[in-house]
């Protein structure tokens, strides 16, 4: 006889209890949800329907991925970012919490400058999934952008996000290795670049060290090889008065700011944005 929907979710969540998975209980339920492809009100509403044999091999399958360290995130394919929903996969970062303190920034700083409704350019170093540029666009109507990344499986991945949150018509995808190929000037300029020393990969969660691209994590021997390419070309793509704005690891602020004015750039005192932890997390640098 079949498990009940709420009888799965509760078999589920004991079995990821009882293999050391601190968010058994949530785990369990976004995988249901991703083996029925219900919602979450649907898997109230109809808790004591029975799962269907394909749906429960699926979500035995989704529950042993979990026990063996793979992101739910990346079980689903999808991230909530910023408030919507982003495919991911293998060629990816699986965005976190910590990346929507740079979108909030760039908003921060497109207000402060008097950009919003402005039509801006900007422009997103090694795009991923396209999180950062998509949301920009979404929260900025009026302005159009490029993503780039050394990818291109990524960028396929990042134009059909595109194309599923309705921004398609404003932003290109292009090829490049930061800013190879590239001409003209943006205005806003953003970036979440590989800044993990190579010798901390391997110490890092195995959810990270496991599922995210190498190429996404490892920032050379220091951590900063990325921080200085970007540094070294931003002043001749940069607009006068424009902004270079990156996610940094907690302890890299007064490396990179030194990297970005050593390039040209200007970073104020209080151009260090913080995450939800209390932690370094963005240097905001301008371009005169």
């Amino acid at each position: 006889m079949s498990l009940s929907l709420q009888s799965a979710q509760a078999r589920a969540a004991q079995v990821l209890r009882d293999g050391g998975i601190d968010t058994a209980a949530l785990d369990a339920r976004a995988l249901l949800r991703a083996a029925t492809g219900l919602s979450f009100e649907a898997l109230i509403v109809n808790g004591r329907e029975p799962l269907s044999s394909p749906c429960a091999e699926r979500l035995e399958g989704y529950v042993a991925r979990r026990l063996a360290g793979e992101p739910v995130s990346r079980i689903r394919g999808t991230r909530e970012f910023y408030g919507r929903d982003f495919k991911i996969d293998q060629n990816t970062l699986d965005p976190r919490p910590d990346t929507e303190t740079l979108v909030a920034a760039v908003l921060d700083v497109a207000g402060s400058d008097g950009l919003i409704g402005r039509p801006l350019r900007l422009l997103d170093l090694g795009t991923g999934s396209g999180c950062i540029l998509v949301t920009l666009l979404a929260e900025l109507p009026e302005a159009a952008g490029t993503g780039t990344d050394i990818n291109p499986s990524a960028l396929e991945l990042a134009r059909d996000n595109a194309a599923a949150l309705g921004v398609a018509d404003r932003a290109q995808f292009v090829a490049s290795d930061w800013f190879e190929g590239l001409t003209g000037r943006y205005d806003i300029i953003v970036s979440n670049p590989p800044y993990i020393a190579s010798a901390e990969i391997a110490g890092l969660a195995p959810e990270v060290a496991r599922h995210d691209p190498l190429a996404a994590l490892d920032g050379g021997a220091d951590g900063l090889d990325a921080y200085r390419k970007i540094a070294a070309a931003a002043p001749q793509f940069l607009a006068p008065g424009g902004a270079l704005l990156v996610e940094i690891g907690c302890t890299q602020a007064e490396s990179v700011a030194d990297i970005f004015q050593a390039g040209g750039l200007k970073v104020a005192d209080d151009n260090v944005r913080f995450d939800l932890a209390g932690r370094p997390r963005c240097v905001c640098a301008k371009f005169s």
